[in-house]
């Protein structure tokens, strides 16, 4: 099993920061900061997910591609505030006849570890298409 070690740090009233390995990621914690917030940073794990999972499935099923881009729209309900929406449009600029663009949405839903996260908590509907 795999783990994550995170820490975290705040100066009350201004700033928040969280370090993961040797990297820090600042976000906004008032509401005068406009930081990502967590909620944004928790959809942009997704989006990041996404597009590693491409990286990923095109060595293990031999495609070239020369880009891959993501676009999510997610959507939070107030009470109790929780993502409760996730549509995505993943995109793949390829014209390698070996992508398999049915298996590699397969793969990214039944291997995606941010994917099957939220998969459990909320709806998620996406669309994958192949861009010239």
């Amino acid at each position: 099993m795999l783990e994550y070690n995170i820490s975290g740090t705040s100066v009350a009233h201004t700033k928040a920061e969280f370090e993961v390995r040797n990297h820090l990621y600042k976000f906004g914690i008032t509401p005068e900061d406009d930081s990502a917030s967590p909620a944004d940073l928790l959809v942009g794990a997704f989006a990041a997910c996404a597009i590693k999972n491409v990286e990923r499935f095109s060595k293990m099923m031999k495609f070239e591609y020369e880009e891959a881009k993501v676009e999510v729209n997610a959507k939070r309900q107030d009470k109790p505030p929780m993502i409760k929406e996730i549509n995505f449009v993943l995109s793949i600029k390829s014209d390698d006849p070996k992508l398999n663009l049915p298996l590699l949405q397969k793969n990214i839903e039944k291997f995606g570890t941010i994917y099957n996260t939220l998969n459990q908590v909320c709806e998620i509907r996406g669309e994958y298409k192949l861009i010239d």
